[in-house]
């Protein structure tokens, strides 16, 4: 048949529907095979579906619109992909077209030219920033997050022309004109605007709701003083970065202390099944990490079993695949624990939420110089504060507050999580 239907592909079990995000090309334009044609949102993740067959794309979905998993959302006409390209084509014409320097106005016939990613749209949103006001340096001249970034910040985008006056320097400032933002609204204005929630976002909403309505959730604290730590990560940095290319941070070490716990004390590795406690002898630590579209808590699995290097590289990945939107199903699935850090963000001590089923989750916070007493003296030290917030229906009080004397402690020590005493 010529004309290929395009259906919403099965993305995973836990995955009934998607968010119809965004039309990379558009209605009636010609497309090539495994070119991406749209951008879907699911609970886990946004992705680009891309063309089964070379032809003519009809549109049949619309943004915004909520897709059952296996609904048509276009079609491609295959028959028209052996017309040859005319004058009264416009659109074909363009798609073969290579451009140059004398074709810049004819990027508006591009549906990807001056559209924002996610990421870009979130940002210009939040700023108050138009589209049509930011010139797109990425592929096709999308705009990418650095573009919007820059816009927000009064900067000039890198595409402007450099026929573009500058501004005429001042005789005097002080502070340079580029951190000067633009005004974008008026003063005591009474505006609202109104914004769907992403998929994601929505997601989200729900399971920090079920883990905060349907766990007996308790949160017991610590503080752990870092000096050891912090001088153990100096004294070994260049080796261990000559080595393996990678710099030892201090999530590896949290994360291999709380493998080492959450083995030795197998309650707070467990989840609640039914009438059933399932226990884990493996530890899958989720890491918690913020991106432009919400919080995802993708795991490294078996972090008892590796090294210090292996996680740090694994965490590295994670985190670029997930500001890219680019983490598989099976990168987002799974989990016995989660470590989640705040302090990244300055945050002094927070009650994290359980990541639902697991049962616990570790809460690192802001690194902060205080007085503390050091035999009988005082000190300042550099200090964190930990907390646990667990499930009280599986881990007893006792249970929660051994298991994180006991992070503190390898923390404080490292050498002997090194030697696995």
């Amino acid at each position: 048949m010529p004309v290929v239907e395009l259906k919403i592909p099965n993305l995973g079990e836990s995955i009934s529907s998607v968010t119809f995000s965004k039309w990379l090309k558009p209605n009636g334009s010609m497309v090539s095979m495994d070119e991406p044609l749209c951008e879907i949102e699911t609970e886990k993740a946004n992705q680009e579906l891309s063309a089964d067959s070379t032809g003519q794309l009809t549109w049949v979905a619309q943004e915004g619109e909520d897709l059952p998993v296996g609904a048509l959302f276009a079609t491609i006409d295959s028959s028209a992909s052996i017309q040859t390209p005319t004058a009264a084509s416009p659109t074909a014409a363009t798609e073969i077209q290579p451009e140059t320097s004398d074709s810049a106005d004819k990027k508006s016939v591009s549906y990807a030219s001056g559209t924002p990613s996610p990421a870009a749209a979130k940002i210009l949103t939040e700023g108050g920033i138009p589209t049509s006001d930011v010139s797109g340096t990425g592929r096709d001249g999308r705009i990418t997050k650095e573009d919007a970034q820059k816009a927000v910040s009064g900067a000039t985008p890198a595409t402007t022309p450099a026929t573009t006056p500058a501004p005429a320097k001042p005789a005097t400032t002080s502070a340079p004109a580029a951190n000067i933002k633009p005004q974008t609204s008026v003063s005591f204005s009474r505006n609202d605007r109104r914004e769907r929630m992403s998929r994601m976002r929505r997601t989200i909403a729900k399971r920090l709701v079920s883990a905060k309505n349907n766990t007996a959730m308790l949160t017991t604290f610590n503080e752990v003083d870092m000096t050891a730590l912090m001088a153990f990560r100096e004294k070994y940095q260049d080796a261990f970065v000559k080595k393996f290319g990678v710099k030892l941070g201090f999530m590896s070490v949290f994360a291999k202390a709380c493998a080492k716990a959450l083995i030795e004390m197998p309650d707070v590795n467990a989840r609640i099944d039914g009438d059933d406690i399932v226990y884990h002898d493996y530890a899958d630590i989720s890491f918690a990490i913020s991106t432009p579209t919400g919080l995802v808590v993708p795991p490294i699995r078996n972090i008892e079993s590796l090294h210090f290097s292996d996680i740090e590289i694994k965490i590295k990945e994670l985190a670029v695949k997930a500001r890219d939107g680019k983490l598989s199903l099976e990168e987002m699935t799974g989990g016995t624990f989660t470590i989640t850090n705040g302090g990244v963000f300055g945050s002094l001590m927070s009650t994290p939420i359980i990541n639902e089923p697991q049962s616990a989750i570790l809460g690192m916070h802001a690194i902060k110089e205080r007085p503390i007493a050091v035999d009988g003296k005082v000190e300042i030290r550099p200090m964190m504060y930990l907390a646990l917030s667990y499930d009280h229906r599986v881990i007893d009080g006792s249970t929660s507050v051994t298991f994180l004397v006991k992070v503190k402690n390898l923390i404080e020590d490292p050498i002997t999580l090194l030697m696995d005493l």
